[in-house]
């Protein structure tokens, strides 16, 4: 692709397959072909909707997004904000239903949910469908997944993953005029009631580190208020407000935005992550805290002395994919491409980051360490040069192991490092607690990614006993104690955890690797700082309980509690297909004013894999185009096919060149999609092909 190796992809999303390669081609080639009535919105509550059910029929005369999403997900958040502008534009005609089908257990919790549905500012109704009812009607298959409803109430496209705001304002416009001709549009106001603000010092708090004496008075907390969007310094005893940063707070909700200066001017977007840096470094580069703005997609720094704010890096767009390293780590032809970890080069100010979450000062490494949620990563900042680099992760989500150009992440929410230099995540959408060993110096080991707790993408659970076994759900904070264990805060199950490292008990035995639980019952605990006593060891815990609206002080347990509530799994309709040859096959039309970049070849790609990994025969691998023909082991009844597809595509026009210096866009989008093998003979129809959507409908 003809981009900079760090100019930022404006479009990324899900997976694709050649459907109109051309592509310069009308919204039309994302229109379905065939009429296809859409079906019953079914659930068991609606949510800003002032207590009214809504159905298709009501809506008739609307152009009606379908918004398939859980609260966990980074993407399906992303997605929230990507419609806000599109609802905005076409507010008389366009009605965005967003419905919630829960990956989680914790997700179908009604409360759960209604918080989530107010922490995330969502201006939509909200169907709430927690046996995925409505999610199994419209063959979702993907988190987050869009379909398009026509005012006379057929699918007009169903869309996976993000990025298709473009293509969508297009869809849009040609329904707005093909129904207005009509006589099917009807403008007027939506269904959309906004809920009564409440008024709190906090709202929906996301991370918080202690300051010191570094602060306005010793011994005082700094808080990330990310549902009011801005940031707080609060006394030793949690509650009493020292001095507030950003966020002008006027009916229970913080002004949001982006703007540098002083306390009362400065602005920030959903701020999570916060990092003290050392006096020295911090006397350097003249700011103390460094802030991930994590709607904004951007690092901020805070100088505590007088509170001022300026923007370190980021420029606002969010970063999807790096297009030519990605381009390059995908070629088929040079397998052993990985995803560079040198420095992009580029003035950080001008460098596209997604959705950091949080951040951490390494001693280790002597830099700052990004978890980089949005695109599955781990990144360094080193605040004295403005260097940025990927620090590991290529950028595909899920639960893999080994160097940092080879592992996977998921969502990474949570960083913490212990006394020897390891580096301990919270990655929150495969529930796992992983760890990064920082390189040895003079020529010895590179950094090596390993998983403590947890094995994948859809399990999770409530359960203490030996590592391996161990489940949690959706962590998203992780603090290290000096004896080399590591406390989690376990988002989704409410609780405190504590993982024991393998090491040998006082006695001389050996001890296995083992997880326990500290204290339970809070309501979504995203954080945690440990306080010492004059010793060095820890005499209590603060916890950040998020849904709480507050930090809470916990006394560390002389006793450990050991709980098992069972291991478990996202809870999806399994696919049955048949055994031997099964045809597989992604869509993709490029949205107007863009056509596939093919100047390298063939611009799309599928990676496919499954668990157990026996279970293909063969087709795995990685290879270019978006249809491919998996042989499935009769002997393995079921398991899980991974699916990755991605598509390249370039501003242009058809049967033109594509011009130099174009906005290139890398669409991507991870399926994992639970099946059952059948040979035919035991009375069920097993599918013989797998049909997926990026762009398009079949």
């Amino acid at each position: 692709m003809s981009t900079p190796a760090d100019q930022p992809v404006t479009d990324s999303s899900t997976p694709a397959a050649p459907a109109d390669t051309s592509s310069g081609g009308a919204a039309a080639s994302l229109r379905a072909t065939s009429r296809v009535r859409a079906s019953e919105l079914v659930g068991r509550n609606w949510l800003n909707t002032g207590g009214t059910s809504l159905d298709l029929e009501g809506l008739r005369g609307k152009i009606v997004i379908l918004d398939f999403w859980s609260f966990c997900c980074i993407n399906c958040l992303h997605v929230l904000d990507e419609l806000r502008p599109l609802e905005a534009a076409f507010h008389d005609v366009l009605v965005t239903v967003g419905v919630h089908s829960p990956k989680f257990d914790h997700e179908a919790d009604p409360d759960a949910l209604a918080a989530a549905v107010e922490r995330y500012d969502v201006q939509h109704p909200v169907l709430d469908d927690p046996t995925l009812t409505t999610w199994q009607a419209y063959s979702a298959r993907a988190w987050p997944t869009l379909v398009v409803v026509d005012p006379e109430g057929y699918i007009a496209a169903h869309l996976s993953g993000e990025g298709h705001v473009a293509g969508l304002t297009s869809l849009v416009n040609e329904l707005v005029a093909e129904h207005e001709a009509k006589g099917t549009l009807h403008r007027g106001d939506g269904p959309y009631v906004p809920p009564e603000p409440v008024a709190r010092d906090l709202k929906f708090p996301g991370k918080a580190i202690a300051l010191g004496g570094r602060g306005a008075r010793p011994g005082t907390f700094l808080v990330a208020d990310t549902g009011h969007h801005r940031l707080v310094e609060v006394d030793a005893d949690l509650t009493t407000v020292v001095r507030t940063i950003g966020g002008d707070v006027a009916e229970g909700n913080g002004a949001k935005g982006i703007a540098d200066g002083g306390p009362e001017d400065a602005r920030f977007n959903e701020p999570q992550g916060l990092a003290l840096l050392p006096e020295g470094v911090a006397a350097a580069v003249g700011y103390d805290v460094v802030v991930a703005d994590t709607v904004n997609h951007r690092l901020r720094g805070l100088r505590l002395a007088d509170g001022s704010v300026r923007t370190l890096a980021g420029n606002g767009v969010q970063r999807l994919i790096d297009p030519e390293r990605a381009r390059v780590a995908a070629d088929p032809e040079n397998p052993e491409a990985t995803v560079s970890l040198e420095p992009f080069g580029t003035d950080p100010l001008q460098t596209s980051l997604s959705s950091p979450w949080d951040v951490l000062w390494s001693t280790a490494e002597d830099t700052l360490i990004v978890a980089m949620a949005g695109t599955h990563q781990i990144f360094s900042f080193d605040p004295r040069t403005g260097d940025l680099a990927v620090y590991a992760g290529t950028g595909l989500e899920g639960l893999e192991d080994g160097g940092p150009t080879e592992a996977w992440f998921a969502q990474t929410s949570g960083l913490a490092e212990s006394a020897d230099g390891t580096l301990w995540l919270a990655d929150s959408e495969s529930s796992a607690l992983r760890s990064i060993t920082p390189a040895t110096a003079g020529g010895g080991p590179e950094r090596m990614v390993r998983s403590a707790v947890g094995t994948g993408l859809f399990d999770f659970g409530f359960r203490d006993g030996a590592a391996e076994q161990a489940r949690l759900q959706h962590p998203l904070g992780v603090a290290a104690l000096p004896d080399g264990s590591v406390l989690v805060a376990d988002t989704y199950n409410g609780a405190i955890r504590r993982y024991a490292p393998a090491g040998t008990a006082a006695d001389g035995r050996d001890t296995e690797a083992a997880v326990s639980t500290v204290a339970r019952g809070l309501k979504e605990p995203s954080d945690i700082l440990v306080e010492p006593d004059e010793d060095g060891n820890p005499a209590s815990i603060v916890v950040v309980e998020t849904n709480a609206h507050q930090l809470v002080r916990l006394a560390v347990p002389e006793e450990y509690l050991q709980v098992d509530e069972g291991a478990l799994q996202t809870q999806r309709p399994r696919t049955a297909i048949a055994a031997g040859d099964l045809e597989l096959a992604v869509s993709f039309a490029a949205p107007t004013g863009q056509k596939l970049d093919d100047r390298w070849g063939d611009p799309t790609q599928l990676k496919i894999s499954s668990s157990p990994e026996d279970l293909l025969l063969g087709g795995d691998g990685t290879s270019t185009g978006l249809n491919r023909t998996l042989r499935i082991n009769p002997d393995v009844a079921e398991g899980v096919l991974h699916i990755t597809a991605r598509a390249a595509s370039c501003d242009g026009e058809a049967g033109q060149p594509i011009p130099d210096h174009a906005a290139c866009h890398l669409y991507q989008q991870d399926w994992g999609i639970p099946v059952t093998v059948h040979a035919g003979s035991d009375g069920v129809q097993p599918e013989t092909r797998l049909d997926l959507d990026l762009r398009g409908i079949h």
